[in-house]
Parts: structure tokens; C-alpha cells; sequence
């Protein structure tokens, strides 16, 4: 009998940022007993086989497989772009180090729809805009990287527009039982305090 086989998949925890609005290194910022980067690790381990850091090997080497960019200093496009070259995967989920609300059942929501739509990148659209660095990347997205970022064009969801997509709404994530709060990221002192105050 002919079964399916299901898309392998790997998770990369994008920590690579300077951090510059915080003044600490954000990956090592405790949250909950935890810090980001443990958590994110954990996380993501609930739902992937591998998991690897994007980031500096001297910063990150001592807490697992690390990935470093292609193109120093371009944002998190070249994090992702990094991850995609490296990996063999086929569901490649990417995940920014400073979203402490992403859950595991969001996670797990994104593979499915990842693996049912077949879409080259399959990422959440709230209110606020598309969330690239929670979403789902099949390799192919790493030519359309490679290309944006020699041009010096850095901006993520710029690159969608001729892509096979899939674009989970804010209805779809609400009846899932998800919320633009899931995406919320700490970039400074204050979101860490309104992160710790609603967790």
C-alpha cells in the first residue's frame, strides 16, 4: 500500500540580531526561568527531530549546532537565507529568538499547513502584517534570498509577492485558538517588562 511520506523538517532559531534597542544580548535575557534562547531550543525541539541556532559560533556554539550567515550584518533575511543553504531539509521552520508567546501548538499548526499546501514559504498575517520570522520556508525560498540580498534589498515579505504562498489569516489563526499576541517580540527593556507582567 503507497503511504505518503511526510516532509522532513529541521527548526532554526534565528538569534543572530545586535540587539542595539535592549543593551544585552537578547538571546540570553531570562524569561520565566528560562532564557530566550533555552526556551526557543525547547520549543522548537518539541516539534522538529534538529534544531540549530543562526547566529555567531563564539556566542552560540556551547548550546548547539550553529549556523552562521552567508551575509554578515543583513538582518534576518540573510538568517534565513543561512539556514536554507545549510539545511537538506523540506519544511524548514524559522523562529526569532525574542518571541517568548510562540507556542508549541502554534508550531505544529504551521508544519501542518505547511505540509498540506505544498506553498514555498506558509507564514502567519495578523493585523500587524505578515510574520516572517515565524513561518515555515521550503528550500527554494533560499534563491529568492540569495538574489534580494545581493541587490541589498533585505525586507522579508517584499520577497512573497511572486511566491507560491500560504498565508494564514488572523480569522484562520483565531479559530485555531491563536492571536496576534503569539507574535509578540521583546526588543527592549519595556516589552521584556510587559512580556513578564502578561505571560
Amino acid at each position: 500500500m503507497n503511504q505518503s511520506k511526510q516532509p522532513s523538517r529541521v527548526g532554526f532559531v534565528l538569534a543572530g540580531g545586535t540587539s542595539s534597542r535592549m543593551g544585552a544580548d537578547k538571546a540570553f535575557l531570562e524569561f520565566q526561568g528560562q532564557t530566550l534562547l533555552e526556551r526557543a531550543l525547547a520549543l522548537i525541539g518539541r516539534v522538529c527531530p534538529n534544531v540549530a541556532i543562526v547566529g555567531d559560533p563564539a556566542r552560540f556554539s556551547n548550546y548547539g549546532s550553529v549556523v552562521e550567515d552567508v551575509y554578515a550584518g543583513c538582518g534576518p533575511l540573510a538568517g534565513i537565507h543561512a539556514a536554507l543553504t545549510h539545511s537538506s531539509e523540506e519544511l524548514n521552520l524559522m523562529l526569532a529568538v525574542d518571541l517568548p508567546f510562540v507556542s508549541e501548538g502554534l508550531l505544529s499548526y504551521l508544519f501542518s499547513a505547511a505540509e498540506e499546501s505544498g506553498a514555498v514559504v506558509t507564514v502567519p498575517r495578523t493585523g500587524k502584517g505578515f510574520q516572517p520570522l515565524c513561518a515555515v520556508y521550503r528550500p527554494e525560498f533560499a534563491n529568492v534570498a540569495d538574489r534580494a540580498l545581493q541587490a541589498g534589498k533585505y525586507k522579508i515579505d517584499a520577497l512573497f509577492g511572486g511566491l507560491p504562498l500560504r498565508a494564514i489569516e488572523e480569522g484562520e489563526l483565531e479559530k485555531a485558538g491563536f492571536s496576534e499576541r503569539n507574535f509578540f517580540n521583546v526588543n527592549t527593556p519595556a516589552d521584556r517588562l510587559t512580556a513578564e507582567d502578561t505571560f
